[in-house]
Parts: C-alpha cells; sequence; structure tokens
C-alpha cells in the first residue's frame, strides 16, 4: 500500500465536490484496440467485489464470464462502461514500486536503522510525534520495532513506497505492508531541492535524492522537510508471486494498478492511462491504492512490480498525459450537466 494513506483509502466513492465530466467513446482512447484487455480484467476481478455502490454489483456479477479471452474482455468493458475524463489534462503520472532490502530481525552495527509498527496510542487523524522526533529516538526502548535495515535512506524511501520485502539474515523473508501515518502532512523533498536551488525540476528523481542525501552533510535534514511518517506491519498472507496490499486490501498487479486521490476517482475502477514522456504507455489499469502525494483527478502512481529493476524504472517516471476512468454507463452520463 502506498505510503501516507488517509481514512479515505478504504472508501469506494468519490467525495469531492464534482469536476466537469466529459463522456468519451472507446473510439477516443489512443491504443485502446490493441491493450491487453484479459490482463487488465483479471487486476480488476481482484478489488470488484469490494466496491460497495449497488450499480456496480451487476457488473462485477458478469465480470468473471468475460476473463475467458482479450476479445471476451474488450468487449465486456465497452458494454458495462463509459470512458469519462474528469478534470483538464495534462495529468501527473508517477510510479511505484516495493522494493526489497537486506536487513535484521535485531539491531546490530551494521542494522542500525529501525522500521516501527504503529504505536498502540496512535488513533487516525492524530497528530503525532514528526519525523524529526522519531529519528531524534522519540520511539526508541518501546519494541516497536519490526526490524533493522543498514541504510536510513532506503529506510526513508520504503516509508513512501509504502509495503516492501526484508530478507534476514537467517534467509527469511519478511514482507512488510502500510499500517498508519503520524498524522503530518506530506512534503515532497523532491521540490524542497528545487526550492533550494539545488536542483531544477527537470533533475529531480528518486535516484538523484538517494545520491544527493548520502553524500551532502546535511541530507538527514533534508529528509525531515517530510514530516510525515509511515509505520509497518508484518504481512504473512502473501505467496512470493503476489504483488504487495493496496488501499483496498487485496495484491496489486504491476503494470495493471495504479494508486489515485479517492476524492476525485472511483476505487476499484479501471482507469485508462495515456502517459507520455521516454516510455508511452496506453494501457487500462485499475484504482487499488493511494498515497499521501496523489491529489487530485488528473493524478495516478503506476504500480511498477518488484526489485531493484522495477524500482529504477519507476523512480525515473514523471510524465505527462492522460487518465480516463472508465464509470458504470448510467453513473457516466448521470455525470454530464443538462443540455
Amino acid at each position: 500500500m502506498r505510503a501516507a494513506l488517509c481514512a479515505l483509502a478504504l472508501a469506494v466513492g468519490m467525495t469531492a465536490p464534482p469536476l466537469q465530466a466529459q463522456v468519451l467513446g472507446f473510439s477516443d482512447l489512443q491504443g485502446w484496440a490493441q491493450d491487453d484487455h484479459r490482463a487488465a480484467l483479471s487486476a480488476f476481478l481482484q478489488t470488484c467485489d469490494k466496491i460497495t455502490d449497488a450499480e456496480w454489483a451487476p457488473i462485477c456479477a458478469l465480470a468473471g464470464d468475460a476473463n475467458t479471452s482479450d476479445a471476451a474482455a474488450k468487449v465486456f468493458f465497452e458494454l458495462m462502461f463509459k470512458p469519462v475524463q474528469f478534470g483538464t489534462p495534462p495529468a501527473l503520472f508517477t510510479g511505484y514500486y516495493e522494493p526489497v532490502h537486506q536487513g535484521s530481525a535485531t539491531r546490530t552495527p551494521h542494522f542500525a536503522y529501525p522500521l516501527y509498527a504503529r504505536p498502540p496510542e496512535l488513533q487516525d487523524g492524530q497528530i503525532y510525534y514528526s519525523r524529526a522526533q522519531i529519528e531524534a529516538g522519540a520511539l526508541r526502548g518501546r519494541g516497536l520495532e519490526i526490524a533493522w535495515l543498514a541504510d536510513p535512506v532506503e529506510a526513508f524511501f520504503l516509508q513512501i513506497q509504502g509495503s516492501g520485502r526484508i530478507q534476514l539474515t537467517n534467509g527469511h523473508i519478511l514482507r512488510v505492508g502500510y499500517a498508519g501515518r503520524n498524522g503530518h502532512p506530506y512534503r515532497s523533498v523532491g521540490q524542497e531541492m528545487v526550492a533550494r536551488g539545488l536542483r531544477s525540476p527537470d533533475q529531480v528523481s528518486a535516484q538523484d535524492i538517494r545520491a544527493y542525501v548520502r553524500g551532502s552533510s546535511s541530507g538527514m535534514e533534508l529528509l525531515n522537510v517530510n514530516p510525515s511518517y509511515v509505520f509497518f506491519r508484518v504481512i504473512s498472507d502473501l505467496t512470493s508471486d503476489q504483488g504487495p496490499l493496496g488501499a483496498l486490501g487485496r495484491s496489486i498487479t504491476p503494470m495493471r494498478s495504479v494508486a489515485v486521490d479517492p476524492d476525485f476517482t472511483q476505487m476499484g475502477a479501471p482507469v485508462w492511462v495515456e502517459k507520455d514522456g521516454a516510455t508511452p504507455i496506453r494501457s487500462l489499469m485499475v484504482a487499488q491504492d493511494t498515497g499521501g502525494a496523489i491529489k487530485g483527478a488528473q493524478r495516478a502512481d503506476i504500480f511498477y512490480g518488484t526489485g531493484d529493476a522495477a524500482g529504477n524504472a519507476a523512480g525515473t517516471i514523471k510524465d505527462g498525459g492522460r487518465m480516463i476512468v472508465l464509470l458504470p454507463i448510467d453513473r457516466a452520463y448521470a455525470l454530464q450537466p443538462e443540455g
């Protein structure tokens, strides 16, 4: 699950004031005919039953019958949905992934940076200790440590990703997922680097932030600019081939799951992604996650998968384009202004 999820993460409807909505046709979607619709349908089926709105129930009931071929899946989407564009492009697409780190179940001279479980007294929405206070030892000695990493920068980025795999010294793979946050607003370290004149907007990437923090005496102070802090829990019911849990409590799928802003995008809905940039994407994905930095109707974070290769790909993504939500036909037309 993405870092800094809020209480709205489990919502399945849009709660913000309605935006201008433009109903489109499938012929308006660039590359629609060339996509792997069955792969998208398989991802959709992962969380369809989590959508509690009554109008989705018959759609979900029919979805499984269409999961027989790409042609059947394509017809299913075209019969059951209408594409709706909320807000005004360009969209902002970024990427995230599930990191894999070496770690230890106990503190050692090498593995000295903790991942904390959620403190039992912390309530949803409560303003708790800031990142700087926690890093200075506010939770030390309470037995909340789940695991220990060797690199404080990777511990920071693990919180940004919100889930990960820790290979312990005994060979066991520990999977951790989002358990809560400290209530402070998320602040972008990359934007702070730009504001300080350390980088230009087109230079900032996850890899660049890592390199700068590790090479600067003030690097850790820069990370503390983001007061938001994420707590973890051990995830024990996922197989090695399953992705991490998303905001709907189900495993997410590489290149088919996106994190969105649930105030604007229906959680569980199919989302057509037209990402531009050096590696264009024209693909149907599913809104199955969310995150503190994902705000707005034209905003999505694409899940790239697990491990270093996925991280290298995800860390360079900051592209424009357009995102379009697929909604049940009646709901789509109801969003259009009369006349």
